[in-house]
Formats: C-alpha cells, structure tokens, sequence
C-alpha cells in the first residue's frame, strides 16, 4: 500500500507515522470492477472509504428516473464520512468508473482511534467543511452559470485531479460517457456536446474517447468564471 497516497485523504493530511499506520490497522482493503456497484442510495451505511487506485462515481436519481452525477472521485479521496457521525441511509450511488482499490473505515473503529488525536478531529471536520463548500459552489453555478461555463469548469477541476502534461496541452482521461459528463454540469447531452464542439471549433480543447485535451487553459479558465 503506498502510505503517500493514502495521506493524500483529507483524513490522513498531516498526521506523523503513529497515527497514520494505527489507523490503516483499522481499515479493510477491498477491490471494485469497473461499472460496479459499491451501494446503492438509501442503502444502509455506516463506513468510510479512501481510494486507493481508480475513479468512482457517486449519482443520485430522481423519482422520475433522472440521474444527477453529484461528483467524480480519483485516488486521495474519500467518502461516505457523513455516516461515521450520522450512520444512516446513503445520500449516493457509487460506481465504479474504473476498476478500483479501496480502505474502508467503520464508525465504531473511527471512534476508538479519534480518541486522543484533536489533530485527526480537526482534519475530519475540515474535510465535512469542504464538502459543505463544494455543494454551496455546485448550488451557486445551476444558479448563475451557463452550461458552456458549467462544462468548462468541469473540465478545469477534472484537469486539476486527473490530468497529466500531453504534447500539446493536458490530457484528461475522465473515463465517463456523454450522458455522465452531462449529468455531472445539470444539463441534457445535446447541450453540454454543443458546448463542447464550440471548445473544439475554437481551439480551446480536443476530445478523446472518454478524455479531453484542454489545448488553451486560460481560455477555458476564462470562460469558466
């Protein structure tokens, strides 16, 4: 288990040996396929999860049957922290995007280790803090943004985790389809495609199967905002 990739969770950031190897004793490692389903919404819960290796998707669908892809998770992150203090039913649906690697961390084990360690208390609370920012932010744009923007902020944050330097520009291997990067802005496929084949036609990025190569970052940035 590479321990630096693990101490990339918001959980672990900061933390001396002691603590870190403590608590990988408490965790169990588990593997997921591609397109597997970890849980579903409204299962029961009660456990934490880092990743190791690959990409997870958590959705939520309405009554209707509509589907909203709330995020795209990669290696360093962790979910599922709301059910270590509230165990309840799930908020999301998991799925793996790609194959994947995991640790899961069960309430009861989280709180036997908390005792005695503020820092970790501090680091889980920061991390809740993020996440009730990045819904505000995610709020904030269905509101005030366009889905060119929406796209293009979408582009830039996925850059920002999985991307990696290309001849020309940066190479995103996002690994989802049309209909999941569409559910990821809030918008119906035809539009997020206009929006993306007016990046391409502007020089802005090149699509990929699965992967996109942002070709003008400042522009996209710009554009973004």
């Amino acid at each position: 288990m590479d321990i630096e990739v693990v101490r990339k969770a918001p959980l672990f950031s900061g933390l001396g040996d002691e603590a870190t190897g403590a608590l990988l004793e408490l965790m169990t490692t588990s593997t997921l396929d591609r397109g597997s389903v970890l849980f579903d919404e409204g299962d029961p819960g009660s456990e934490l999860y880092v990743i190791v290796t690959g990409k997870l998707k958590l959705g939520r669908t309405a009554s209707d049957g509509r589907e909203n892809l709330l995020s795209i998770l990669g290696p360093g992150e962790m979910f599922g922290e709301l059910s270590l203090f509230d165990p309840g039913p799930r908020t999301a649906t998991v799925t793996a995007v790609s194959d994947c690697t995991l640790l899961g961390l069960a309430n009861n084990h989280l709180m036997t280790w908390l005792d005695g360690r503020p820092e970790a208390a501090r680091n889980l609370l920061q991390a809740l803090a993020a996440r009730l920012r990045r819904t505000n932010d995610t709020v904030g744009d269905l509101v005030f943004s366009d889905v060119p923007g929406r796209v293009a902020k979408a582009l830039l944050d996925l850059a920002d985790r999985f991307g990696r330097p290309a001849a020309d520009g940066v190479l995103v291997a996002h690994e989802l389809t049309q209909e999941e990067l569409a559910q990821l802005v809030g918008a119906s496929r035809e539009t997020v495609n206009k929006a993306l084949a007016d990046f391409a036609a502007r020089g802005w990025i090149r699509l990929e199967a699965r992967a996109v190569v942002l070709l003008d970052v400042e522009r996209m940035t710009s554009r973004a905002r």
